[in-house]
């Protein structure tokens, strides 16, 4: 039987639980924060009859830790269709199962939503239980990269060919490229819906940085739309879901951490973390998101454009950001976050310390995850990966990225239109 000190020991992030007996799997989920989802499970199956069969039969409690919403949906499909956990329903009932078909077999691929599995000579995603969400999946990846819905090719265009969902139309291929085209398109699907996203997805940054470089606004602005819906598409919920459910014990554990390089800490009622969005030397931008009393505070963000002209390096960008920041008549945070290493604590320790006053501060650095505590030495901190301080501050350093890069890019179509 599954307890509540099991529970207390899962990470706060996105990703996929499976309630085991052993080795048996009884039943995978998924959710923007595990922990709190398996303590859901603990309370509801005090009244409903199959969680309390699921916590009853299970011993175990194995977790997968993904990158995205969007991947843990497409993952929880992928082993819900292999496995057949006991009380994941949806592959029983002939009604639920939802599957996105690609016709593999023919010259040219279709896509679309099918009720089951016809065959095994094409590809078949799923199931999912909401049509809702399969028809947004699809909506989305078909604006980022078009493909044909229609089952017979036809001798004219199509509607969405017009529109650039179908794009190059199987009605109008009519040479090697255009055919090669569409089948590099049908790939990319297929990629996105194995959850393999990341080239895909710089990819289309890489592009929008050449376009822009040449001043090929129009088109920059068809490659920008494509990364706000690809942006929308791996956050299949409003980014402060990630949030609400962070839990006291993982700030108290973090502050009981860094208490031990900054005395003077004595709560986290208030967190800032910065980040800098700067692709193609352009637009530069820097962000402040703000974490209040175990809840991340939107009304509190803050955007900042960069404004001095010349700066050769994203820490000069930064040592602005904080700089203007200090100078405002806010709330003093208990502790900052940066995202960066060494070279970054050092010059931002020394702008706070120009500016007299006392803030704990704290960076994150990559290859591997782990913390640089802003006191002599800079002593690094490397937590597990499934560490519950190292997962609030990564949560907190990506919706800091997420809301730099989203002002970024909208003041990016602002110049494409002028």
């Amino acid at each position: 039987m599954i307890t509540k000190s099991q529970a207390n020991n899962l990470p706060n992030t996105i990703g996929l639980y499976l309630f085991k007996n052993n080795k048996t799997i009884n039943y995978i989920g998924k959710s923007v924060n595990i922990k709190a989802r398996i303590l859901s499970h603990l309370e509801n199956a005090k009244l409903d009859n199959k969680e309390r069969l699921i916590i009853k039969n299970s011993n175990k409690i194995g977790t997968i830790i993904t990158e995205s919403e969007f991947k843990a949906l497409i993952l929880e499909a992928k082993l819900i269709r292999q496995l057949q956990p006991k009380y994941n329903s949806i592959w029983k009932d002939d009604k639920s199962p939802l599957y996105i078909k690609i016709t593999a077999k023919d010259e040219f691929p279709k896509v679309g939503l099918v009720r089951k599995e016809s065959d095994k000579q094409n590809l078949y995603f799923g199931p999912f239980s909401s049509v809702r969400m399969v028809e947004k999946i699809i909506n989305d990846i078909r604006r980022i990269i078009p493909f044909c819905t229609q089952k017979k090719i036809g001798k004219k265009a199509c509607f969405y060919s017009k529109i650039g969902l179908c794009n190059p139309c199987p009605n109008e291929i009519k040479n090697t490229y255009e055919k090669k085209q569409y089948k590099k398109n049908i790939r990319q699907v297929i990629s996105i819906l194995k959850g393999n996203v990341k080239v895909i997805f710089n990819g289309l940054n890489t592009q929008l940085n050449i376009l822009i470089k040449n001043n090929q606004y129009e088109q920059a602005i068809i490659i920008r739309n494509k990364i706000f819906r690809f942006d929308r598409l791996l956050n299949l919920k409003e980014d402060s879901e990630y949030f609400l459910n962070n839990n006291e014990k993982s700030l108290d554990e973090m502050l009981i951490n860094l208490k031990k390089y900054f005395p003077q800490l004595n709560n986290l009622d208030r967190i800032e973390t910065y980040d800098i969005s700067n692709l193609g030397l352009k637009q530069a931008v820097g962000s402040m998101v703000v974490m209040k009393n175990n809840q991340i505070d939107k009304k509190e963000y803050r955007r900042f454009k960069i404004k001095q002209t010349g700066l050769k390096s994203d820490l000069d960008r930064l040592k602005e950001v904080i700089n203007r920041r200090l100078k405002q008549d806010w709330p003093v945070p208990n502790l900052i976050i940066i995202d960066g290493g060494r070279p970054q604590i050092k010059a931002i320790l020394t702008i706070v310390q120009n500016n007299k006053i006392n803030i704990p501060l704290i960076g994150i650095a990559k290859n591997p995850d782990r913390v640089i505590v802003g006191v002599e030495g800079f002593p690094n901190l490397f937590l597990k990966n499934d560490s519950k301080i190292l997962n609030v501050i990564r949560l907190l350093r990506d919706e800091s990225h997420r809301f730099a890069r989203k002002y970024h890019l909208f003041l990016r179509s602002k110049d494409f239109l002028i």
